[in-house]
């Protein structure tokens, strides 16, 4: 199951990518569905749960805006359209994990996949650069979060 799911982050990340760089380049004929579809089929006998490959991808698109507002503070040295466009997705992808799938997929879980998609499909510092925004975006996103309810909620009660 799990290299089953690595495999399907990396079919959700070629979809992305793809689906980001033909938009950007203006074709009239690009379609998710039609990607996700062709990147999918290539693997059928290999990803099971294609769920969670559609799930994923359809999420890191509808919340692309709302993730590249939450990056861009994290790497400020690095506007979000100047990160290289795989790098970009697989942020995008990690962010979405740790933000929306903390109930079936755990944070560190989530990082390091992010971390060995950087590794194998990113330059040479791919992966330290994921590393350390998906790490920072744990800490003040997740955890942050995290401790801000607890604190409310401990204020609550007394």
């Amino acid at each position: 199951m799990a290299s089953n799911r690595h495999l399907g982050r990396i079919v959700a990340l070629q979809t992305l990518y793809e689906y980001e760089f033909r938009t950007q380049s203006e074709d009239p004929q690009v379609d998710l569905a039609e990607i996700l579809s062709r990147n999918l089929a290539r693997y059928e006998s290999a990803i099971e749960d294609t769920d969670f490959v559609s799930g994923l991808v359809k999420g890191v698109i509808d919340a692309t805006p709302e993730l590249d507002g939450k990056i861009q503070p994290i790497a400020p040295e690095w506007p979000i359209e100047q990160i290289a466009r795989v790098d970009r997705a697989i942020l995008r992808l990690g962010l979405y994990e740790l933000l929306y799938r903390a109930d079936t997929v755990p944070p560190k879980v989530a990082i390091n996949e992010a971390v060995e998609l950087a590794k194998a499909f990113g330059s040479d510092n791919s992966s330290k650069f994921v590393n350390g925004v998906l790490g920072t975006a744990y800490r003040t996103l997740v955890e942050g979060s995290t401790a801000n309810a607890e604190t409310r909620s401990e204020k609550s009660n007394k």
